[in-house]
């Protein structure tokens, strides 16, 4: 499994707004520079966030987007199910029950599943706000 640009860029975006929330509203072009991301890019992330309602905007002057949670609320589980689709790493885990024919005689599903629970433990297990501090901590730039 790999993450696209569009799920990692995606968690840069909420941390960045995570980290100035202070600020209000942050427009898109700071984040992106910031984050030396293209403006572009960040456009079409945007609506995804807003439309799981992990995002929000405000138009106008001194318009930009902010956080529709607290930090902690958001996962990067969350982040990478709107931005990426799936983050299961086999087609047939994508619905539950299993969408697959095989699956009865399937001797190899269990792998798999086992795969996507521990992906789905851990990446479930992390936040924006966990992002946060730990960048704090080690005064790391994302």
């Amino acid at each position: 499994m790999k993450i696209s640009t569009k799920g990692r860029y995606g968690v840069r975006m909420l941390t960045d707004l995570a980290e100035h929330k202070n600020e209000g509203y942050i427009a898109l072009k700071d984040i992106a520079e910031r984050q030396n991301i293209s403006k572009k890019y960040l456009e079409q992330i945007v609506p995804l966030l807003n439309k799981a309602g992990i995002l929000k905007a405000n138009r106008g002057f001194q318009g930009g987007y902010a956080l529709a949670k607290d930090a902690e609320q958001i996962t990067v589980g969350e982040v990478l199910r709107v931005t990426e689709g799936s983050i299961a790493p086999v087609a047939c885990l994508d619905f539950e029950p299993v969408n697959c024919d095989r699956a009865a005689q399937c001797k190899t599903l269990f792998i798999w599943q086992g795969l996507y629970r521990t992906i789905t433990d851990y990446l479930d297990g992390i936040t924006i706000q966990d992002i946060v501090d730990n960048n704090m901590q080690d005064n790391y730039v994302i």
